[in-house]
Order: C-alpha cells, then structure tokens, then sequence
C-alpha cells in the first residue's frame, strides 16, 4: 500500500497552520467474482456406472456408463463414457457415446462422438469424423422443462 502525506509547511508561520490533508492510499483493485461462483465440475470416473437420473445447477464431466436421464449447466460427455438417457444442458460437448435424446443451448458433436437420438439446439457444431443418427431440431430456448414434440424416428439401414 502506498500513502501520500504532506511534506511541506506554510511558508507564513504567522498563518495559521492549514488542516492536515487526509491520507490517500493506493491499492490495486480487486478483480470482479463471478455473480456466480462455479465449483470445479463434477467427474464420473471411467470406472463408474450409475443407474438413475442425475441432475445439477454446475458443471459435470462423464466418462463412465449412465442409464438414465442428465441435467447440468455444462455437461461433457467424455471418450470412453456411454449415456443411455436424454441430456440436457446450456452447454453440452460429446466426445462419446450417447443413446437418447441431446437437448441444448449449444451443442457440440466432437470427432469421436457417436448420438443416436434427436438433437433440440439453438447453435450446434458437428466435427468431421462424428457420428450421427437422428434428427436436429433448432429452438430458441431447447432447454425449457416443456414437452417436445416426438421427431421423425432414425433411418435404419436395410440387411
């Protein structure tokens, strides 16, 4: 901290001697928090699966086996994890497997996703290399807890 005072006197010793200047300090402003705090995210091991439906307000990163339906902020979906189930999230990134719907504000199917299921959005990225079969749906507000409506089934491939 750095204070700046007054060094010199009146020249006037008969004046009257002037109220001292207030102290001033100098400190570096703080940097702005988040209105608000995030935790770090969540992380499903590889080695976990869980049977049930998982829902949070923060962020969570799966790499195991979930049989049933996800709800989080953002929601990344790693390489060796499969998800039997709907998610849903403002912001979901699919590196893995996913069978059942995908619903978010941003969408993300990386090279070495594979979704079968719908996809409800309002932006959607798709890497080369992803693998895809359903429909995409584009919304304003895909994440709202009000129905939606069935899309067309996946083409299956003639044997």
């Amino acid at each position: 901290m750095f204070s700046k005072t007054r060094v010199t006197e009146p020249r006037n010793p008969e004046a009257a001697p002037a109220a001292p200047e207030p102290e001033r300090s100098f400190e570096a402003p703080m940097p702005q928090q988040p209105s608000r705090n995030r935790a770090a995210p969540s992380i499903l091991s590889s080695d976990l699966t869980v049977t049930g439906n998982i829902q949070t307000e923060g962020d969570i990163q799966i790499e195991g086996k979930v049989q049933g339906d996800i709800r989080a902020h953002q929601l990344v979906v790693g390489e060796s994890a499969t998800i039997n189930g709907e998610i849903v999230g403002e912001e979901v990134v699919v590196n893995g497997r996913v069978v059942g719907r995908v619903r978010g504000l941003k969408v993300r199917l990386s090279a070495t996703a594979r979704v079968e299921g719908d996809i409800i959005h309002k932006t959607i990225a798709i890497e080369s290399g992803a693998h895809f079969e359903g429909s995409v749906q584009r919304q304003e507000d895909p994440i709202a807890n009000g129905p939606t409506k069935k899309l067309a089934p996946p083409a299956t491939a003639a044997s």
